[in-house]
């Protein structure tokens, strides 16, 4: 009996391990795309785009890949991190449509970006399918990814519980750890995130104090394509090893429901993330722990999805956006 005993509690340390493992893997580039709507959101421009950004971001990572990888040494690690790069780039460069029509043409700011995502959608769709047959002579959708590393650090891992924070992680996770704090600096210590608060609160104030709204406001956009790339590249790295259109999963949407359970600050945002990703990976391992079919897997996948709902039903009524988000601005208004 106290083998029996010991051995669960053995099993039970083990998923426990891996459900934080697992989890990180999927909140830390949910956090980083979730940051990118904050600062799009709080500098008054309504961001319903991410989910797009992130995909078209993930796709540009993945073309390089397929077009230069084979052309490093084996077991380089430099093609990912090109990726994750050229990510960044692509994600940024494609939100400037969506900068476009909402801070230059003053479009309806929500339109916009579900037209972004269905844009974005079809046309990495297309292009991908065409890159392969043109190029690689394969019918294929899909741009296929190196095995991402695993690092991790022997004197961490044996703390109880913890130790699993420095077990078996991606590199993109100590990364993504290292720009929370950069951007949380960014936005709350600096004179730039001042200027940007500002632009969201009360942005005929800011332009009266000397800030250039419309700049701000469009560079905000764009430093959000750039993030959601990056947190697309991390999920095609971490969950596919491919760019698919399985991309498009619905992580842009969950980091919009993140960062308004996080009442637009960084850190509520990272905990409402940590509580999606530990419930994505807990619910996954609970429906493998107890051997039940592909299908109860897939349902396992909506846990995140429906806590949002829950969450957002009982903490909406505390949630306070920036005053003039969604709002177009008319400098002669002023």
């Amino acid at each position: 009996m106290p083998t029996a005993i010991a051995g669960g509690a053995i099993a039970g340390g083990l998923i426990a391990d891996v459900v934080i493992i697992d989890g990180l893997s999927f909140a830390l580039p949910l956090l980083i795309i979730a940051i990118g709507g904050i600062y799009s959101e709080r500098s008054g421009v309504t961001n319903l785009a991410l989910e797009g950004l992130l995909g078209f971001g993930a796709f540009c990572g993945g073309l390089f890949v397929a077009l230069f990888g084979t052309r490093f040494a084996i077991g380089s690690t430099a093609p990912m991190y090109l990726a994750f790069l050229c990510a960044m780039v692509g994600g940024a460069a494609y939100s400037l449509l969506h900068a476009l029509l909402c801070v230059q043409f003053r479009a309806n700011q929500v339109i916009s970006g579900v037209v972004v995502n269905i844009v974005s959608v079809a046309l990495t769709g297309f292009l991908t399918s065409q890159i392969n047959a043109s190029v690689f002579g394969a019918p294929s959708n899909k741009f296929v990814l190196s095995v991402s590393p695993r690092v991790t650090i022997n004197s961490f891992s044996q703390i109880p519980v913890l130790g699993a924070v420095f077990t078996n992680f991606y590199p993109f996770e100590a990364i993504s750890l290292i720009m929370v704090v950069i951007l949380w600096y960014i936005m709350n210590r600096s004179r730039y995130g001042m200027r940007l608060r500002a632009c969201g609160d009360n942005p005929h104030a800011a332009d009266a104090a000397g800030a250039h709204v419309t700049r701000t406001r469009f560079a905000a956009v764009m430093f959000s394509g750039a993030l959601s790339g990056f947190g697309g590249m991390c999920f095609a790295y971490s969950i596919s090893n491919n760019f698919s259109p399985s991309i498009y999963m619905g992580a842009g949407y969950l980091a919009i429901a993140a960062l308004i359970f996080g009442n637009w600050k960084i850190m509520p945002t990272f905990a409402a993330c940590l509580i999606f990703g530990l419930a994505r990976s807990g619910a996954y391992q609970l429906v493998k722990a107890m051997e039940l079919s592909s299908s109860f897997s897939d349902l396992a996948m909506t846990i995140p999805y429906i806590l949002t709902l829950l969450l957002l039903i009982f903490f909406s009524r505390s949630n306070r956006a920036p005053r003039a988000l969604g709002e177009i601005y008319d400098k002669s208004k002023r």
